[in-house]
């Protein structure tokens, strides 16, 4: 069974990897394990060691206590099980892949239909009602 800070630091590997636009195996091949051991660290099905967060930071070029992020010292098991159900914040939403993908897509395009998509994207928001 998964302990919550190995859930934790996990989400936060799969969040970075993301961002950076890695995969899995890309990683894997950068800390020198194999890609199965990224899957399990990210769903918390193994612990990384001291050692491996310090390649991981490397690696995804962040400081070690990225991982640790969000993490209150002393902090209840349920209250790290709330938050995660919690709606996503900034970080979680840039995590997604889909997220990646339209930022890739968005910045392909030029000076100008990035401005008129922008300008798209707000206006609909504006007509949603609250």
């Amino acid at each position: 069974m998964a302990n919550d800070i190995d859930l934790h630091l996990g989400k936060r590997l799969r969040r970075r990897r993301r961002l950076m636009g890695l995969t899995q195996q890309q990683l894997a091949t950068a800390v020198g394990i194999r890609f199965q051991q990224i899957q399990k660290y990210e769903c918390g099905a193994n612990r990384i060691s001291a050692a491996r967060v310090w390649e991981l930071a490397a690696a995804l070029e962040v400081p070690v206590g990225y991982f640790y992020d969000g993490l209150e010292e002393g902090e209840p098991a349920q209250q790290l099980v709330a938050a995660s159900t919690e709606e996503p914040r900034a970080g979680e939403v840039l995590a997604r892949k889909e997220t990646m993908d339209l930022i890739r897509a968005y910045y392909q395009l030029g000076e100008r239909p990035r401005r008129r998509l922008l300008d798209l994207a707000k206006s609909l928001n504006n007509d949603t009602p609250a």
